[in-house]
């Protein structure tokens, strides 16, 4: 039991922390790209709520309780990195509000794009699972190799924008609006990639 709980922990980790899942983690550098380290109460709540998000659609989709046209999913995917994007553009020349970290906006949107990317993670899962077996620790398993890979993701974001910003004087406008840009090109592609006659 233990060496199936790391196995499927494992697949869970570098299923998110691979370049195969870069749209994944092009989602996870924009949704934290207008945040700094001092805001990391922030920063932790959004990523739980994204995290209660995509833990109960790839829950529900494994489980078989919910199916969904995969095409479609896949282009939502990308959209919701361009709409992380474009929101961030708009909080370039805000500050950040002293409200509660818990309750906000961006964590309500962060909790319904982590449906969406929930069951882009259940393909993948599914995939791996054999037919009629127990699959409750393999989903828990799963669930929380993807968490270490996203915050992994988070720390070196928060790394890379420590470095930027101290050691090379860059301003943190500049680094959401490049980070952002460059985000939002990646997402615009992959939609223009996408079969869409499969999706309607």
């Amino acid at each position: 039991m233990a060496s199936t709980f790391f196995t499927y922990l494992q697949v869970g980790f570098h299923h998110i922390f691979n370049l195969q899942a870069y749209d994944h983690m092009v989602f996870v550098l924009a949704m934290c790209a207008v945040y700094s380290g001092r805001e990391w109460r922030r920063i932790l709540a959004l990523v739980t709520s994204f995290t209660i998000g995509h833990s109960i659609t790839l829950a529900l989709s494994t489980l078989e309780m919910i199916r969904f046209n995969t095409a479609l999913i896949e282009l939502l995917i990308p959209v919701t990195i361009l709409l992380t994007c474009l929101y961030n553009f708009t909080q370039l020349n805000t500050t950040r509000p002293k409200g509660s970290a818990v309750w906000s906006w961006n964590n309500l949107l962060a909790a319904v794009f982590g449906l969406i990317h929930g069951m882009g993670f259940s393909n993948y899962l599914k995939s791996l699972l054999g037919q009629g077996q127990s699959i409750v620790l393999e989903l828990l398993a799963f669930n929380l190799g993807i968490e270490l890979g996203q915050l992994l993701i988070v720390l070196l974001v928060l790394i890379l924008h420590l470095l930027l910003t101290r050691s090379l004087s860059v301003k943190k406008r500049d680094w959401v609006l490049g980070i952002s840009s460059a985000a939002g090109a990646i997402a615009l592609m992959l939609i223009l990639d996408q079969d869409f006659s499969a999706i309607f």
